[in-house]
């Protein structure tokens, strides 16, 4: 696996990052001036997530359908061949999720996990997904989980979390049809970061096997180098920083 920053293609001419707050997030955006890129769009709820010159920060929220429109605004002159949605949820403010029983489902706290988690990205892929390139490769990325398989699931709880990433994960198989139709070279995936040290697994860490918590460096590095590797023939598909890929 290369390291960031050993970049030798063409590719991506205009990157966007949404979540540029976060830990993956910036991770993505700091690879993408290690690399050169020629125009780095950096969004975050507070507009301001970079200070790098090279960087163009912009403010969304992804309840809020007009600030992601005004976003595509910003950069539709650029034709954006990568965007990354490095957003999501997995724990309320209100430390009321994950849930481990049915019994502990809550509407309105499901509501704000898949309005977050699945909703928003979907509402990112309305506006977004047009500008991309049609003569050229293209990636629109968003972070999924290994969780949100379906056969996968042998422990069951989590069920928000879990539903919402398998409602996002049929959702990025539907734009890559819808988008296969008129953007050839184009390739829609999901992600899976595994294990990283952000604050939204922090609740979780100290189950997680020695060796397989991730800086979001190494992170974002790995599922970089996974996207460079895809071909439209893989699109609609998720898979994890090694490259495999995930059972629906």
């Amino acid at each position: 696996m290369s390291d960031v920053g050993q970049h030798e293609h063409d590719w991506p001419r205009c990157a966007v990052v949404f979540g540029a707050s976060g830990g993956i997030g910036a991770a993505f955006t700091e690879a993408f001036q290690e690399w050169d890129v020629d125009h780095i769009f950096a969004g975050s709820r507070c507009g301001d997530s970079s200070t790098h010159p090279s960087v163009r920060n912009f403010a969304f929220d992804l309840t809020d359908e007009v600030s992601i429109a005004a976003a595509a605004d910003l950069v539709r002159d650029r034709k954006p061949d990568l965007i990354v949605i490095a957003t999501g949820i997995l724990t309320l403010t209100e430390n009321s999720g994950p849930e481990r029983s049915y019994r502990k489902i809550d509407p309105r706290s499901m509501e704000e996990v898949l309005r977050l988690n699945t909703i928003g990205p979907a509402i990112i892929a309305k506006h977004f997904l047009p500008l991309m390139p049609r003569d050229r490769r293209a990636v629109f990325a968003a972070l999924s989980a290994r969780v949100g398989s379906i056969s996968d699931n042998g422990l069951g709880g989590w069920h928000s979390y879990r539903a919402s990433k398998a409602a996002l994960n049929m959702l990025l198989k539907n734009f890559a049809i819808e988008l296969g139709r008129t953007h050839k070279h184009a390739v829609i995936a999901g992600l899976h970061p595994g294990t990283v040290d952000t604050p939204l697994s922090e609740p979780f860490q100290s189950n997680v096997p020695s060796g397989k918590l991730f800086t979001p460096k190494y992170s974002a590095s790995a599922m970089l180098d996974v996207l460079s590797q895809l071909t439209p023939n893989d699109s609609g598909e998720v898979f994890d920083f090694a490259g495999e890929r995930l059972e629906a």
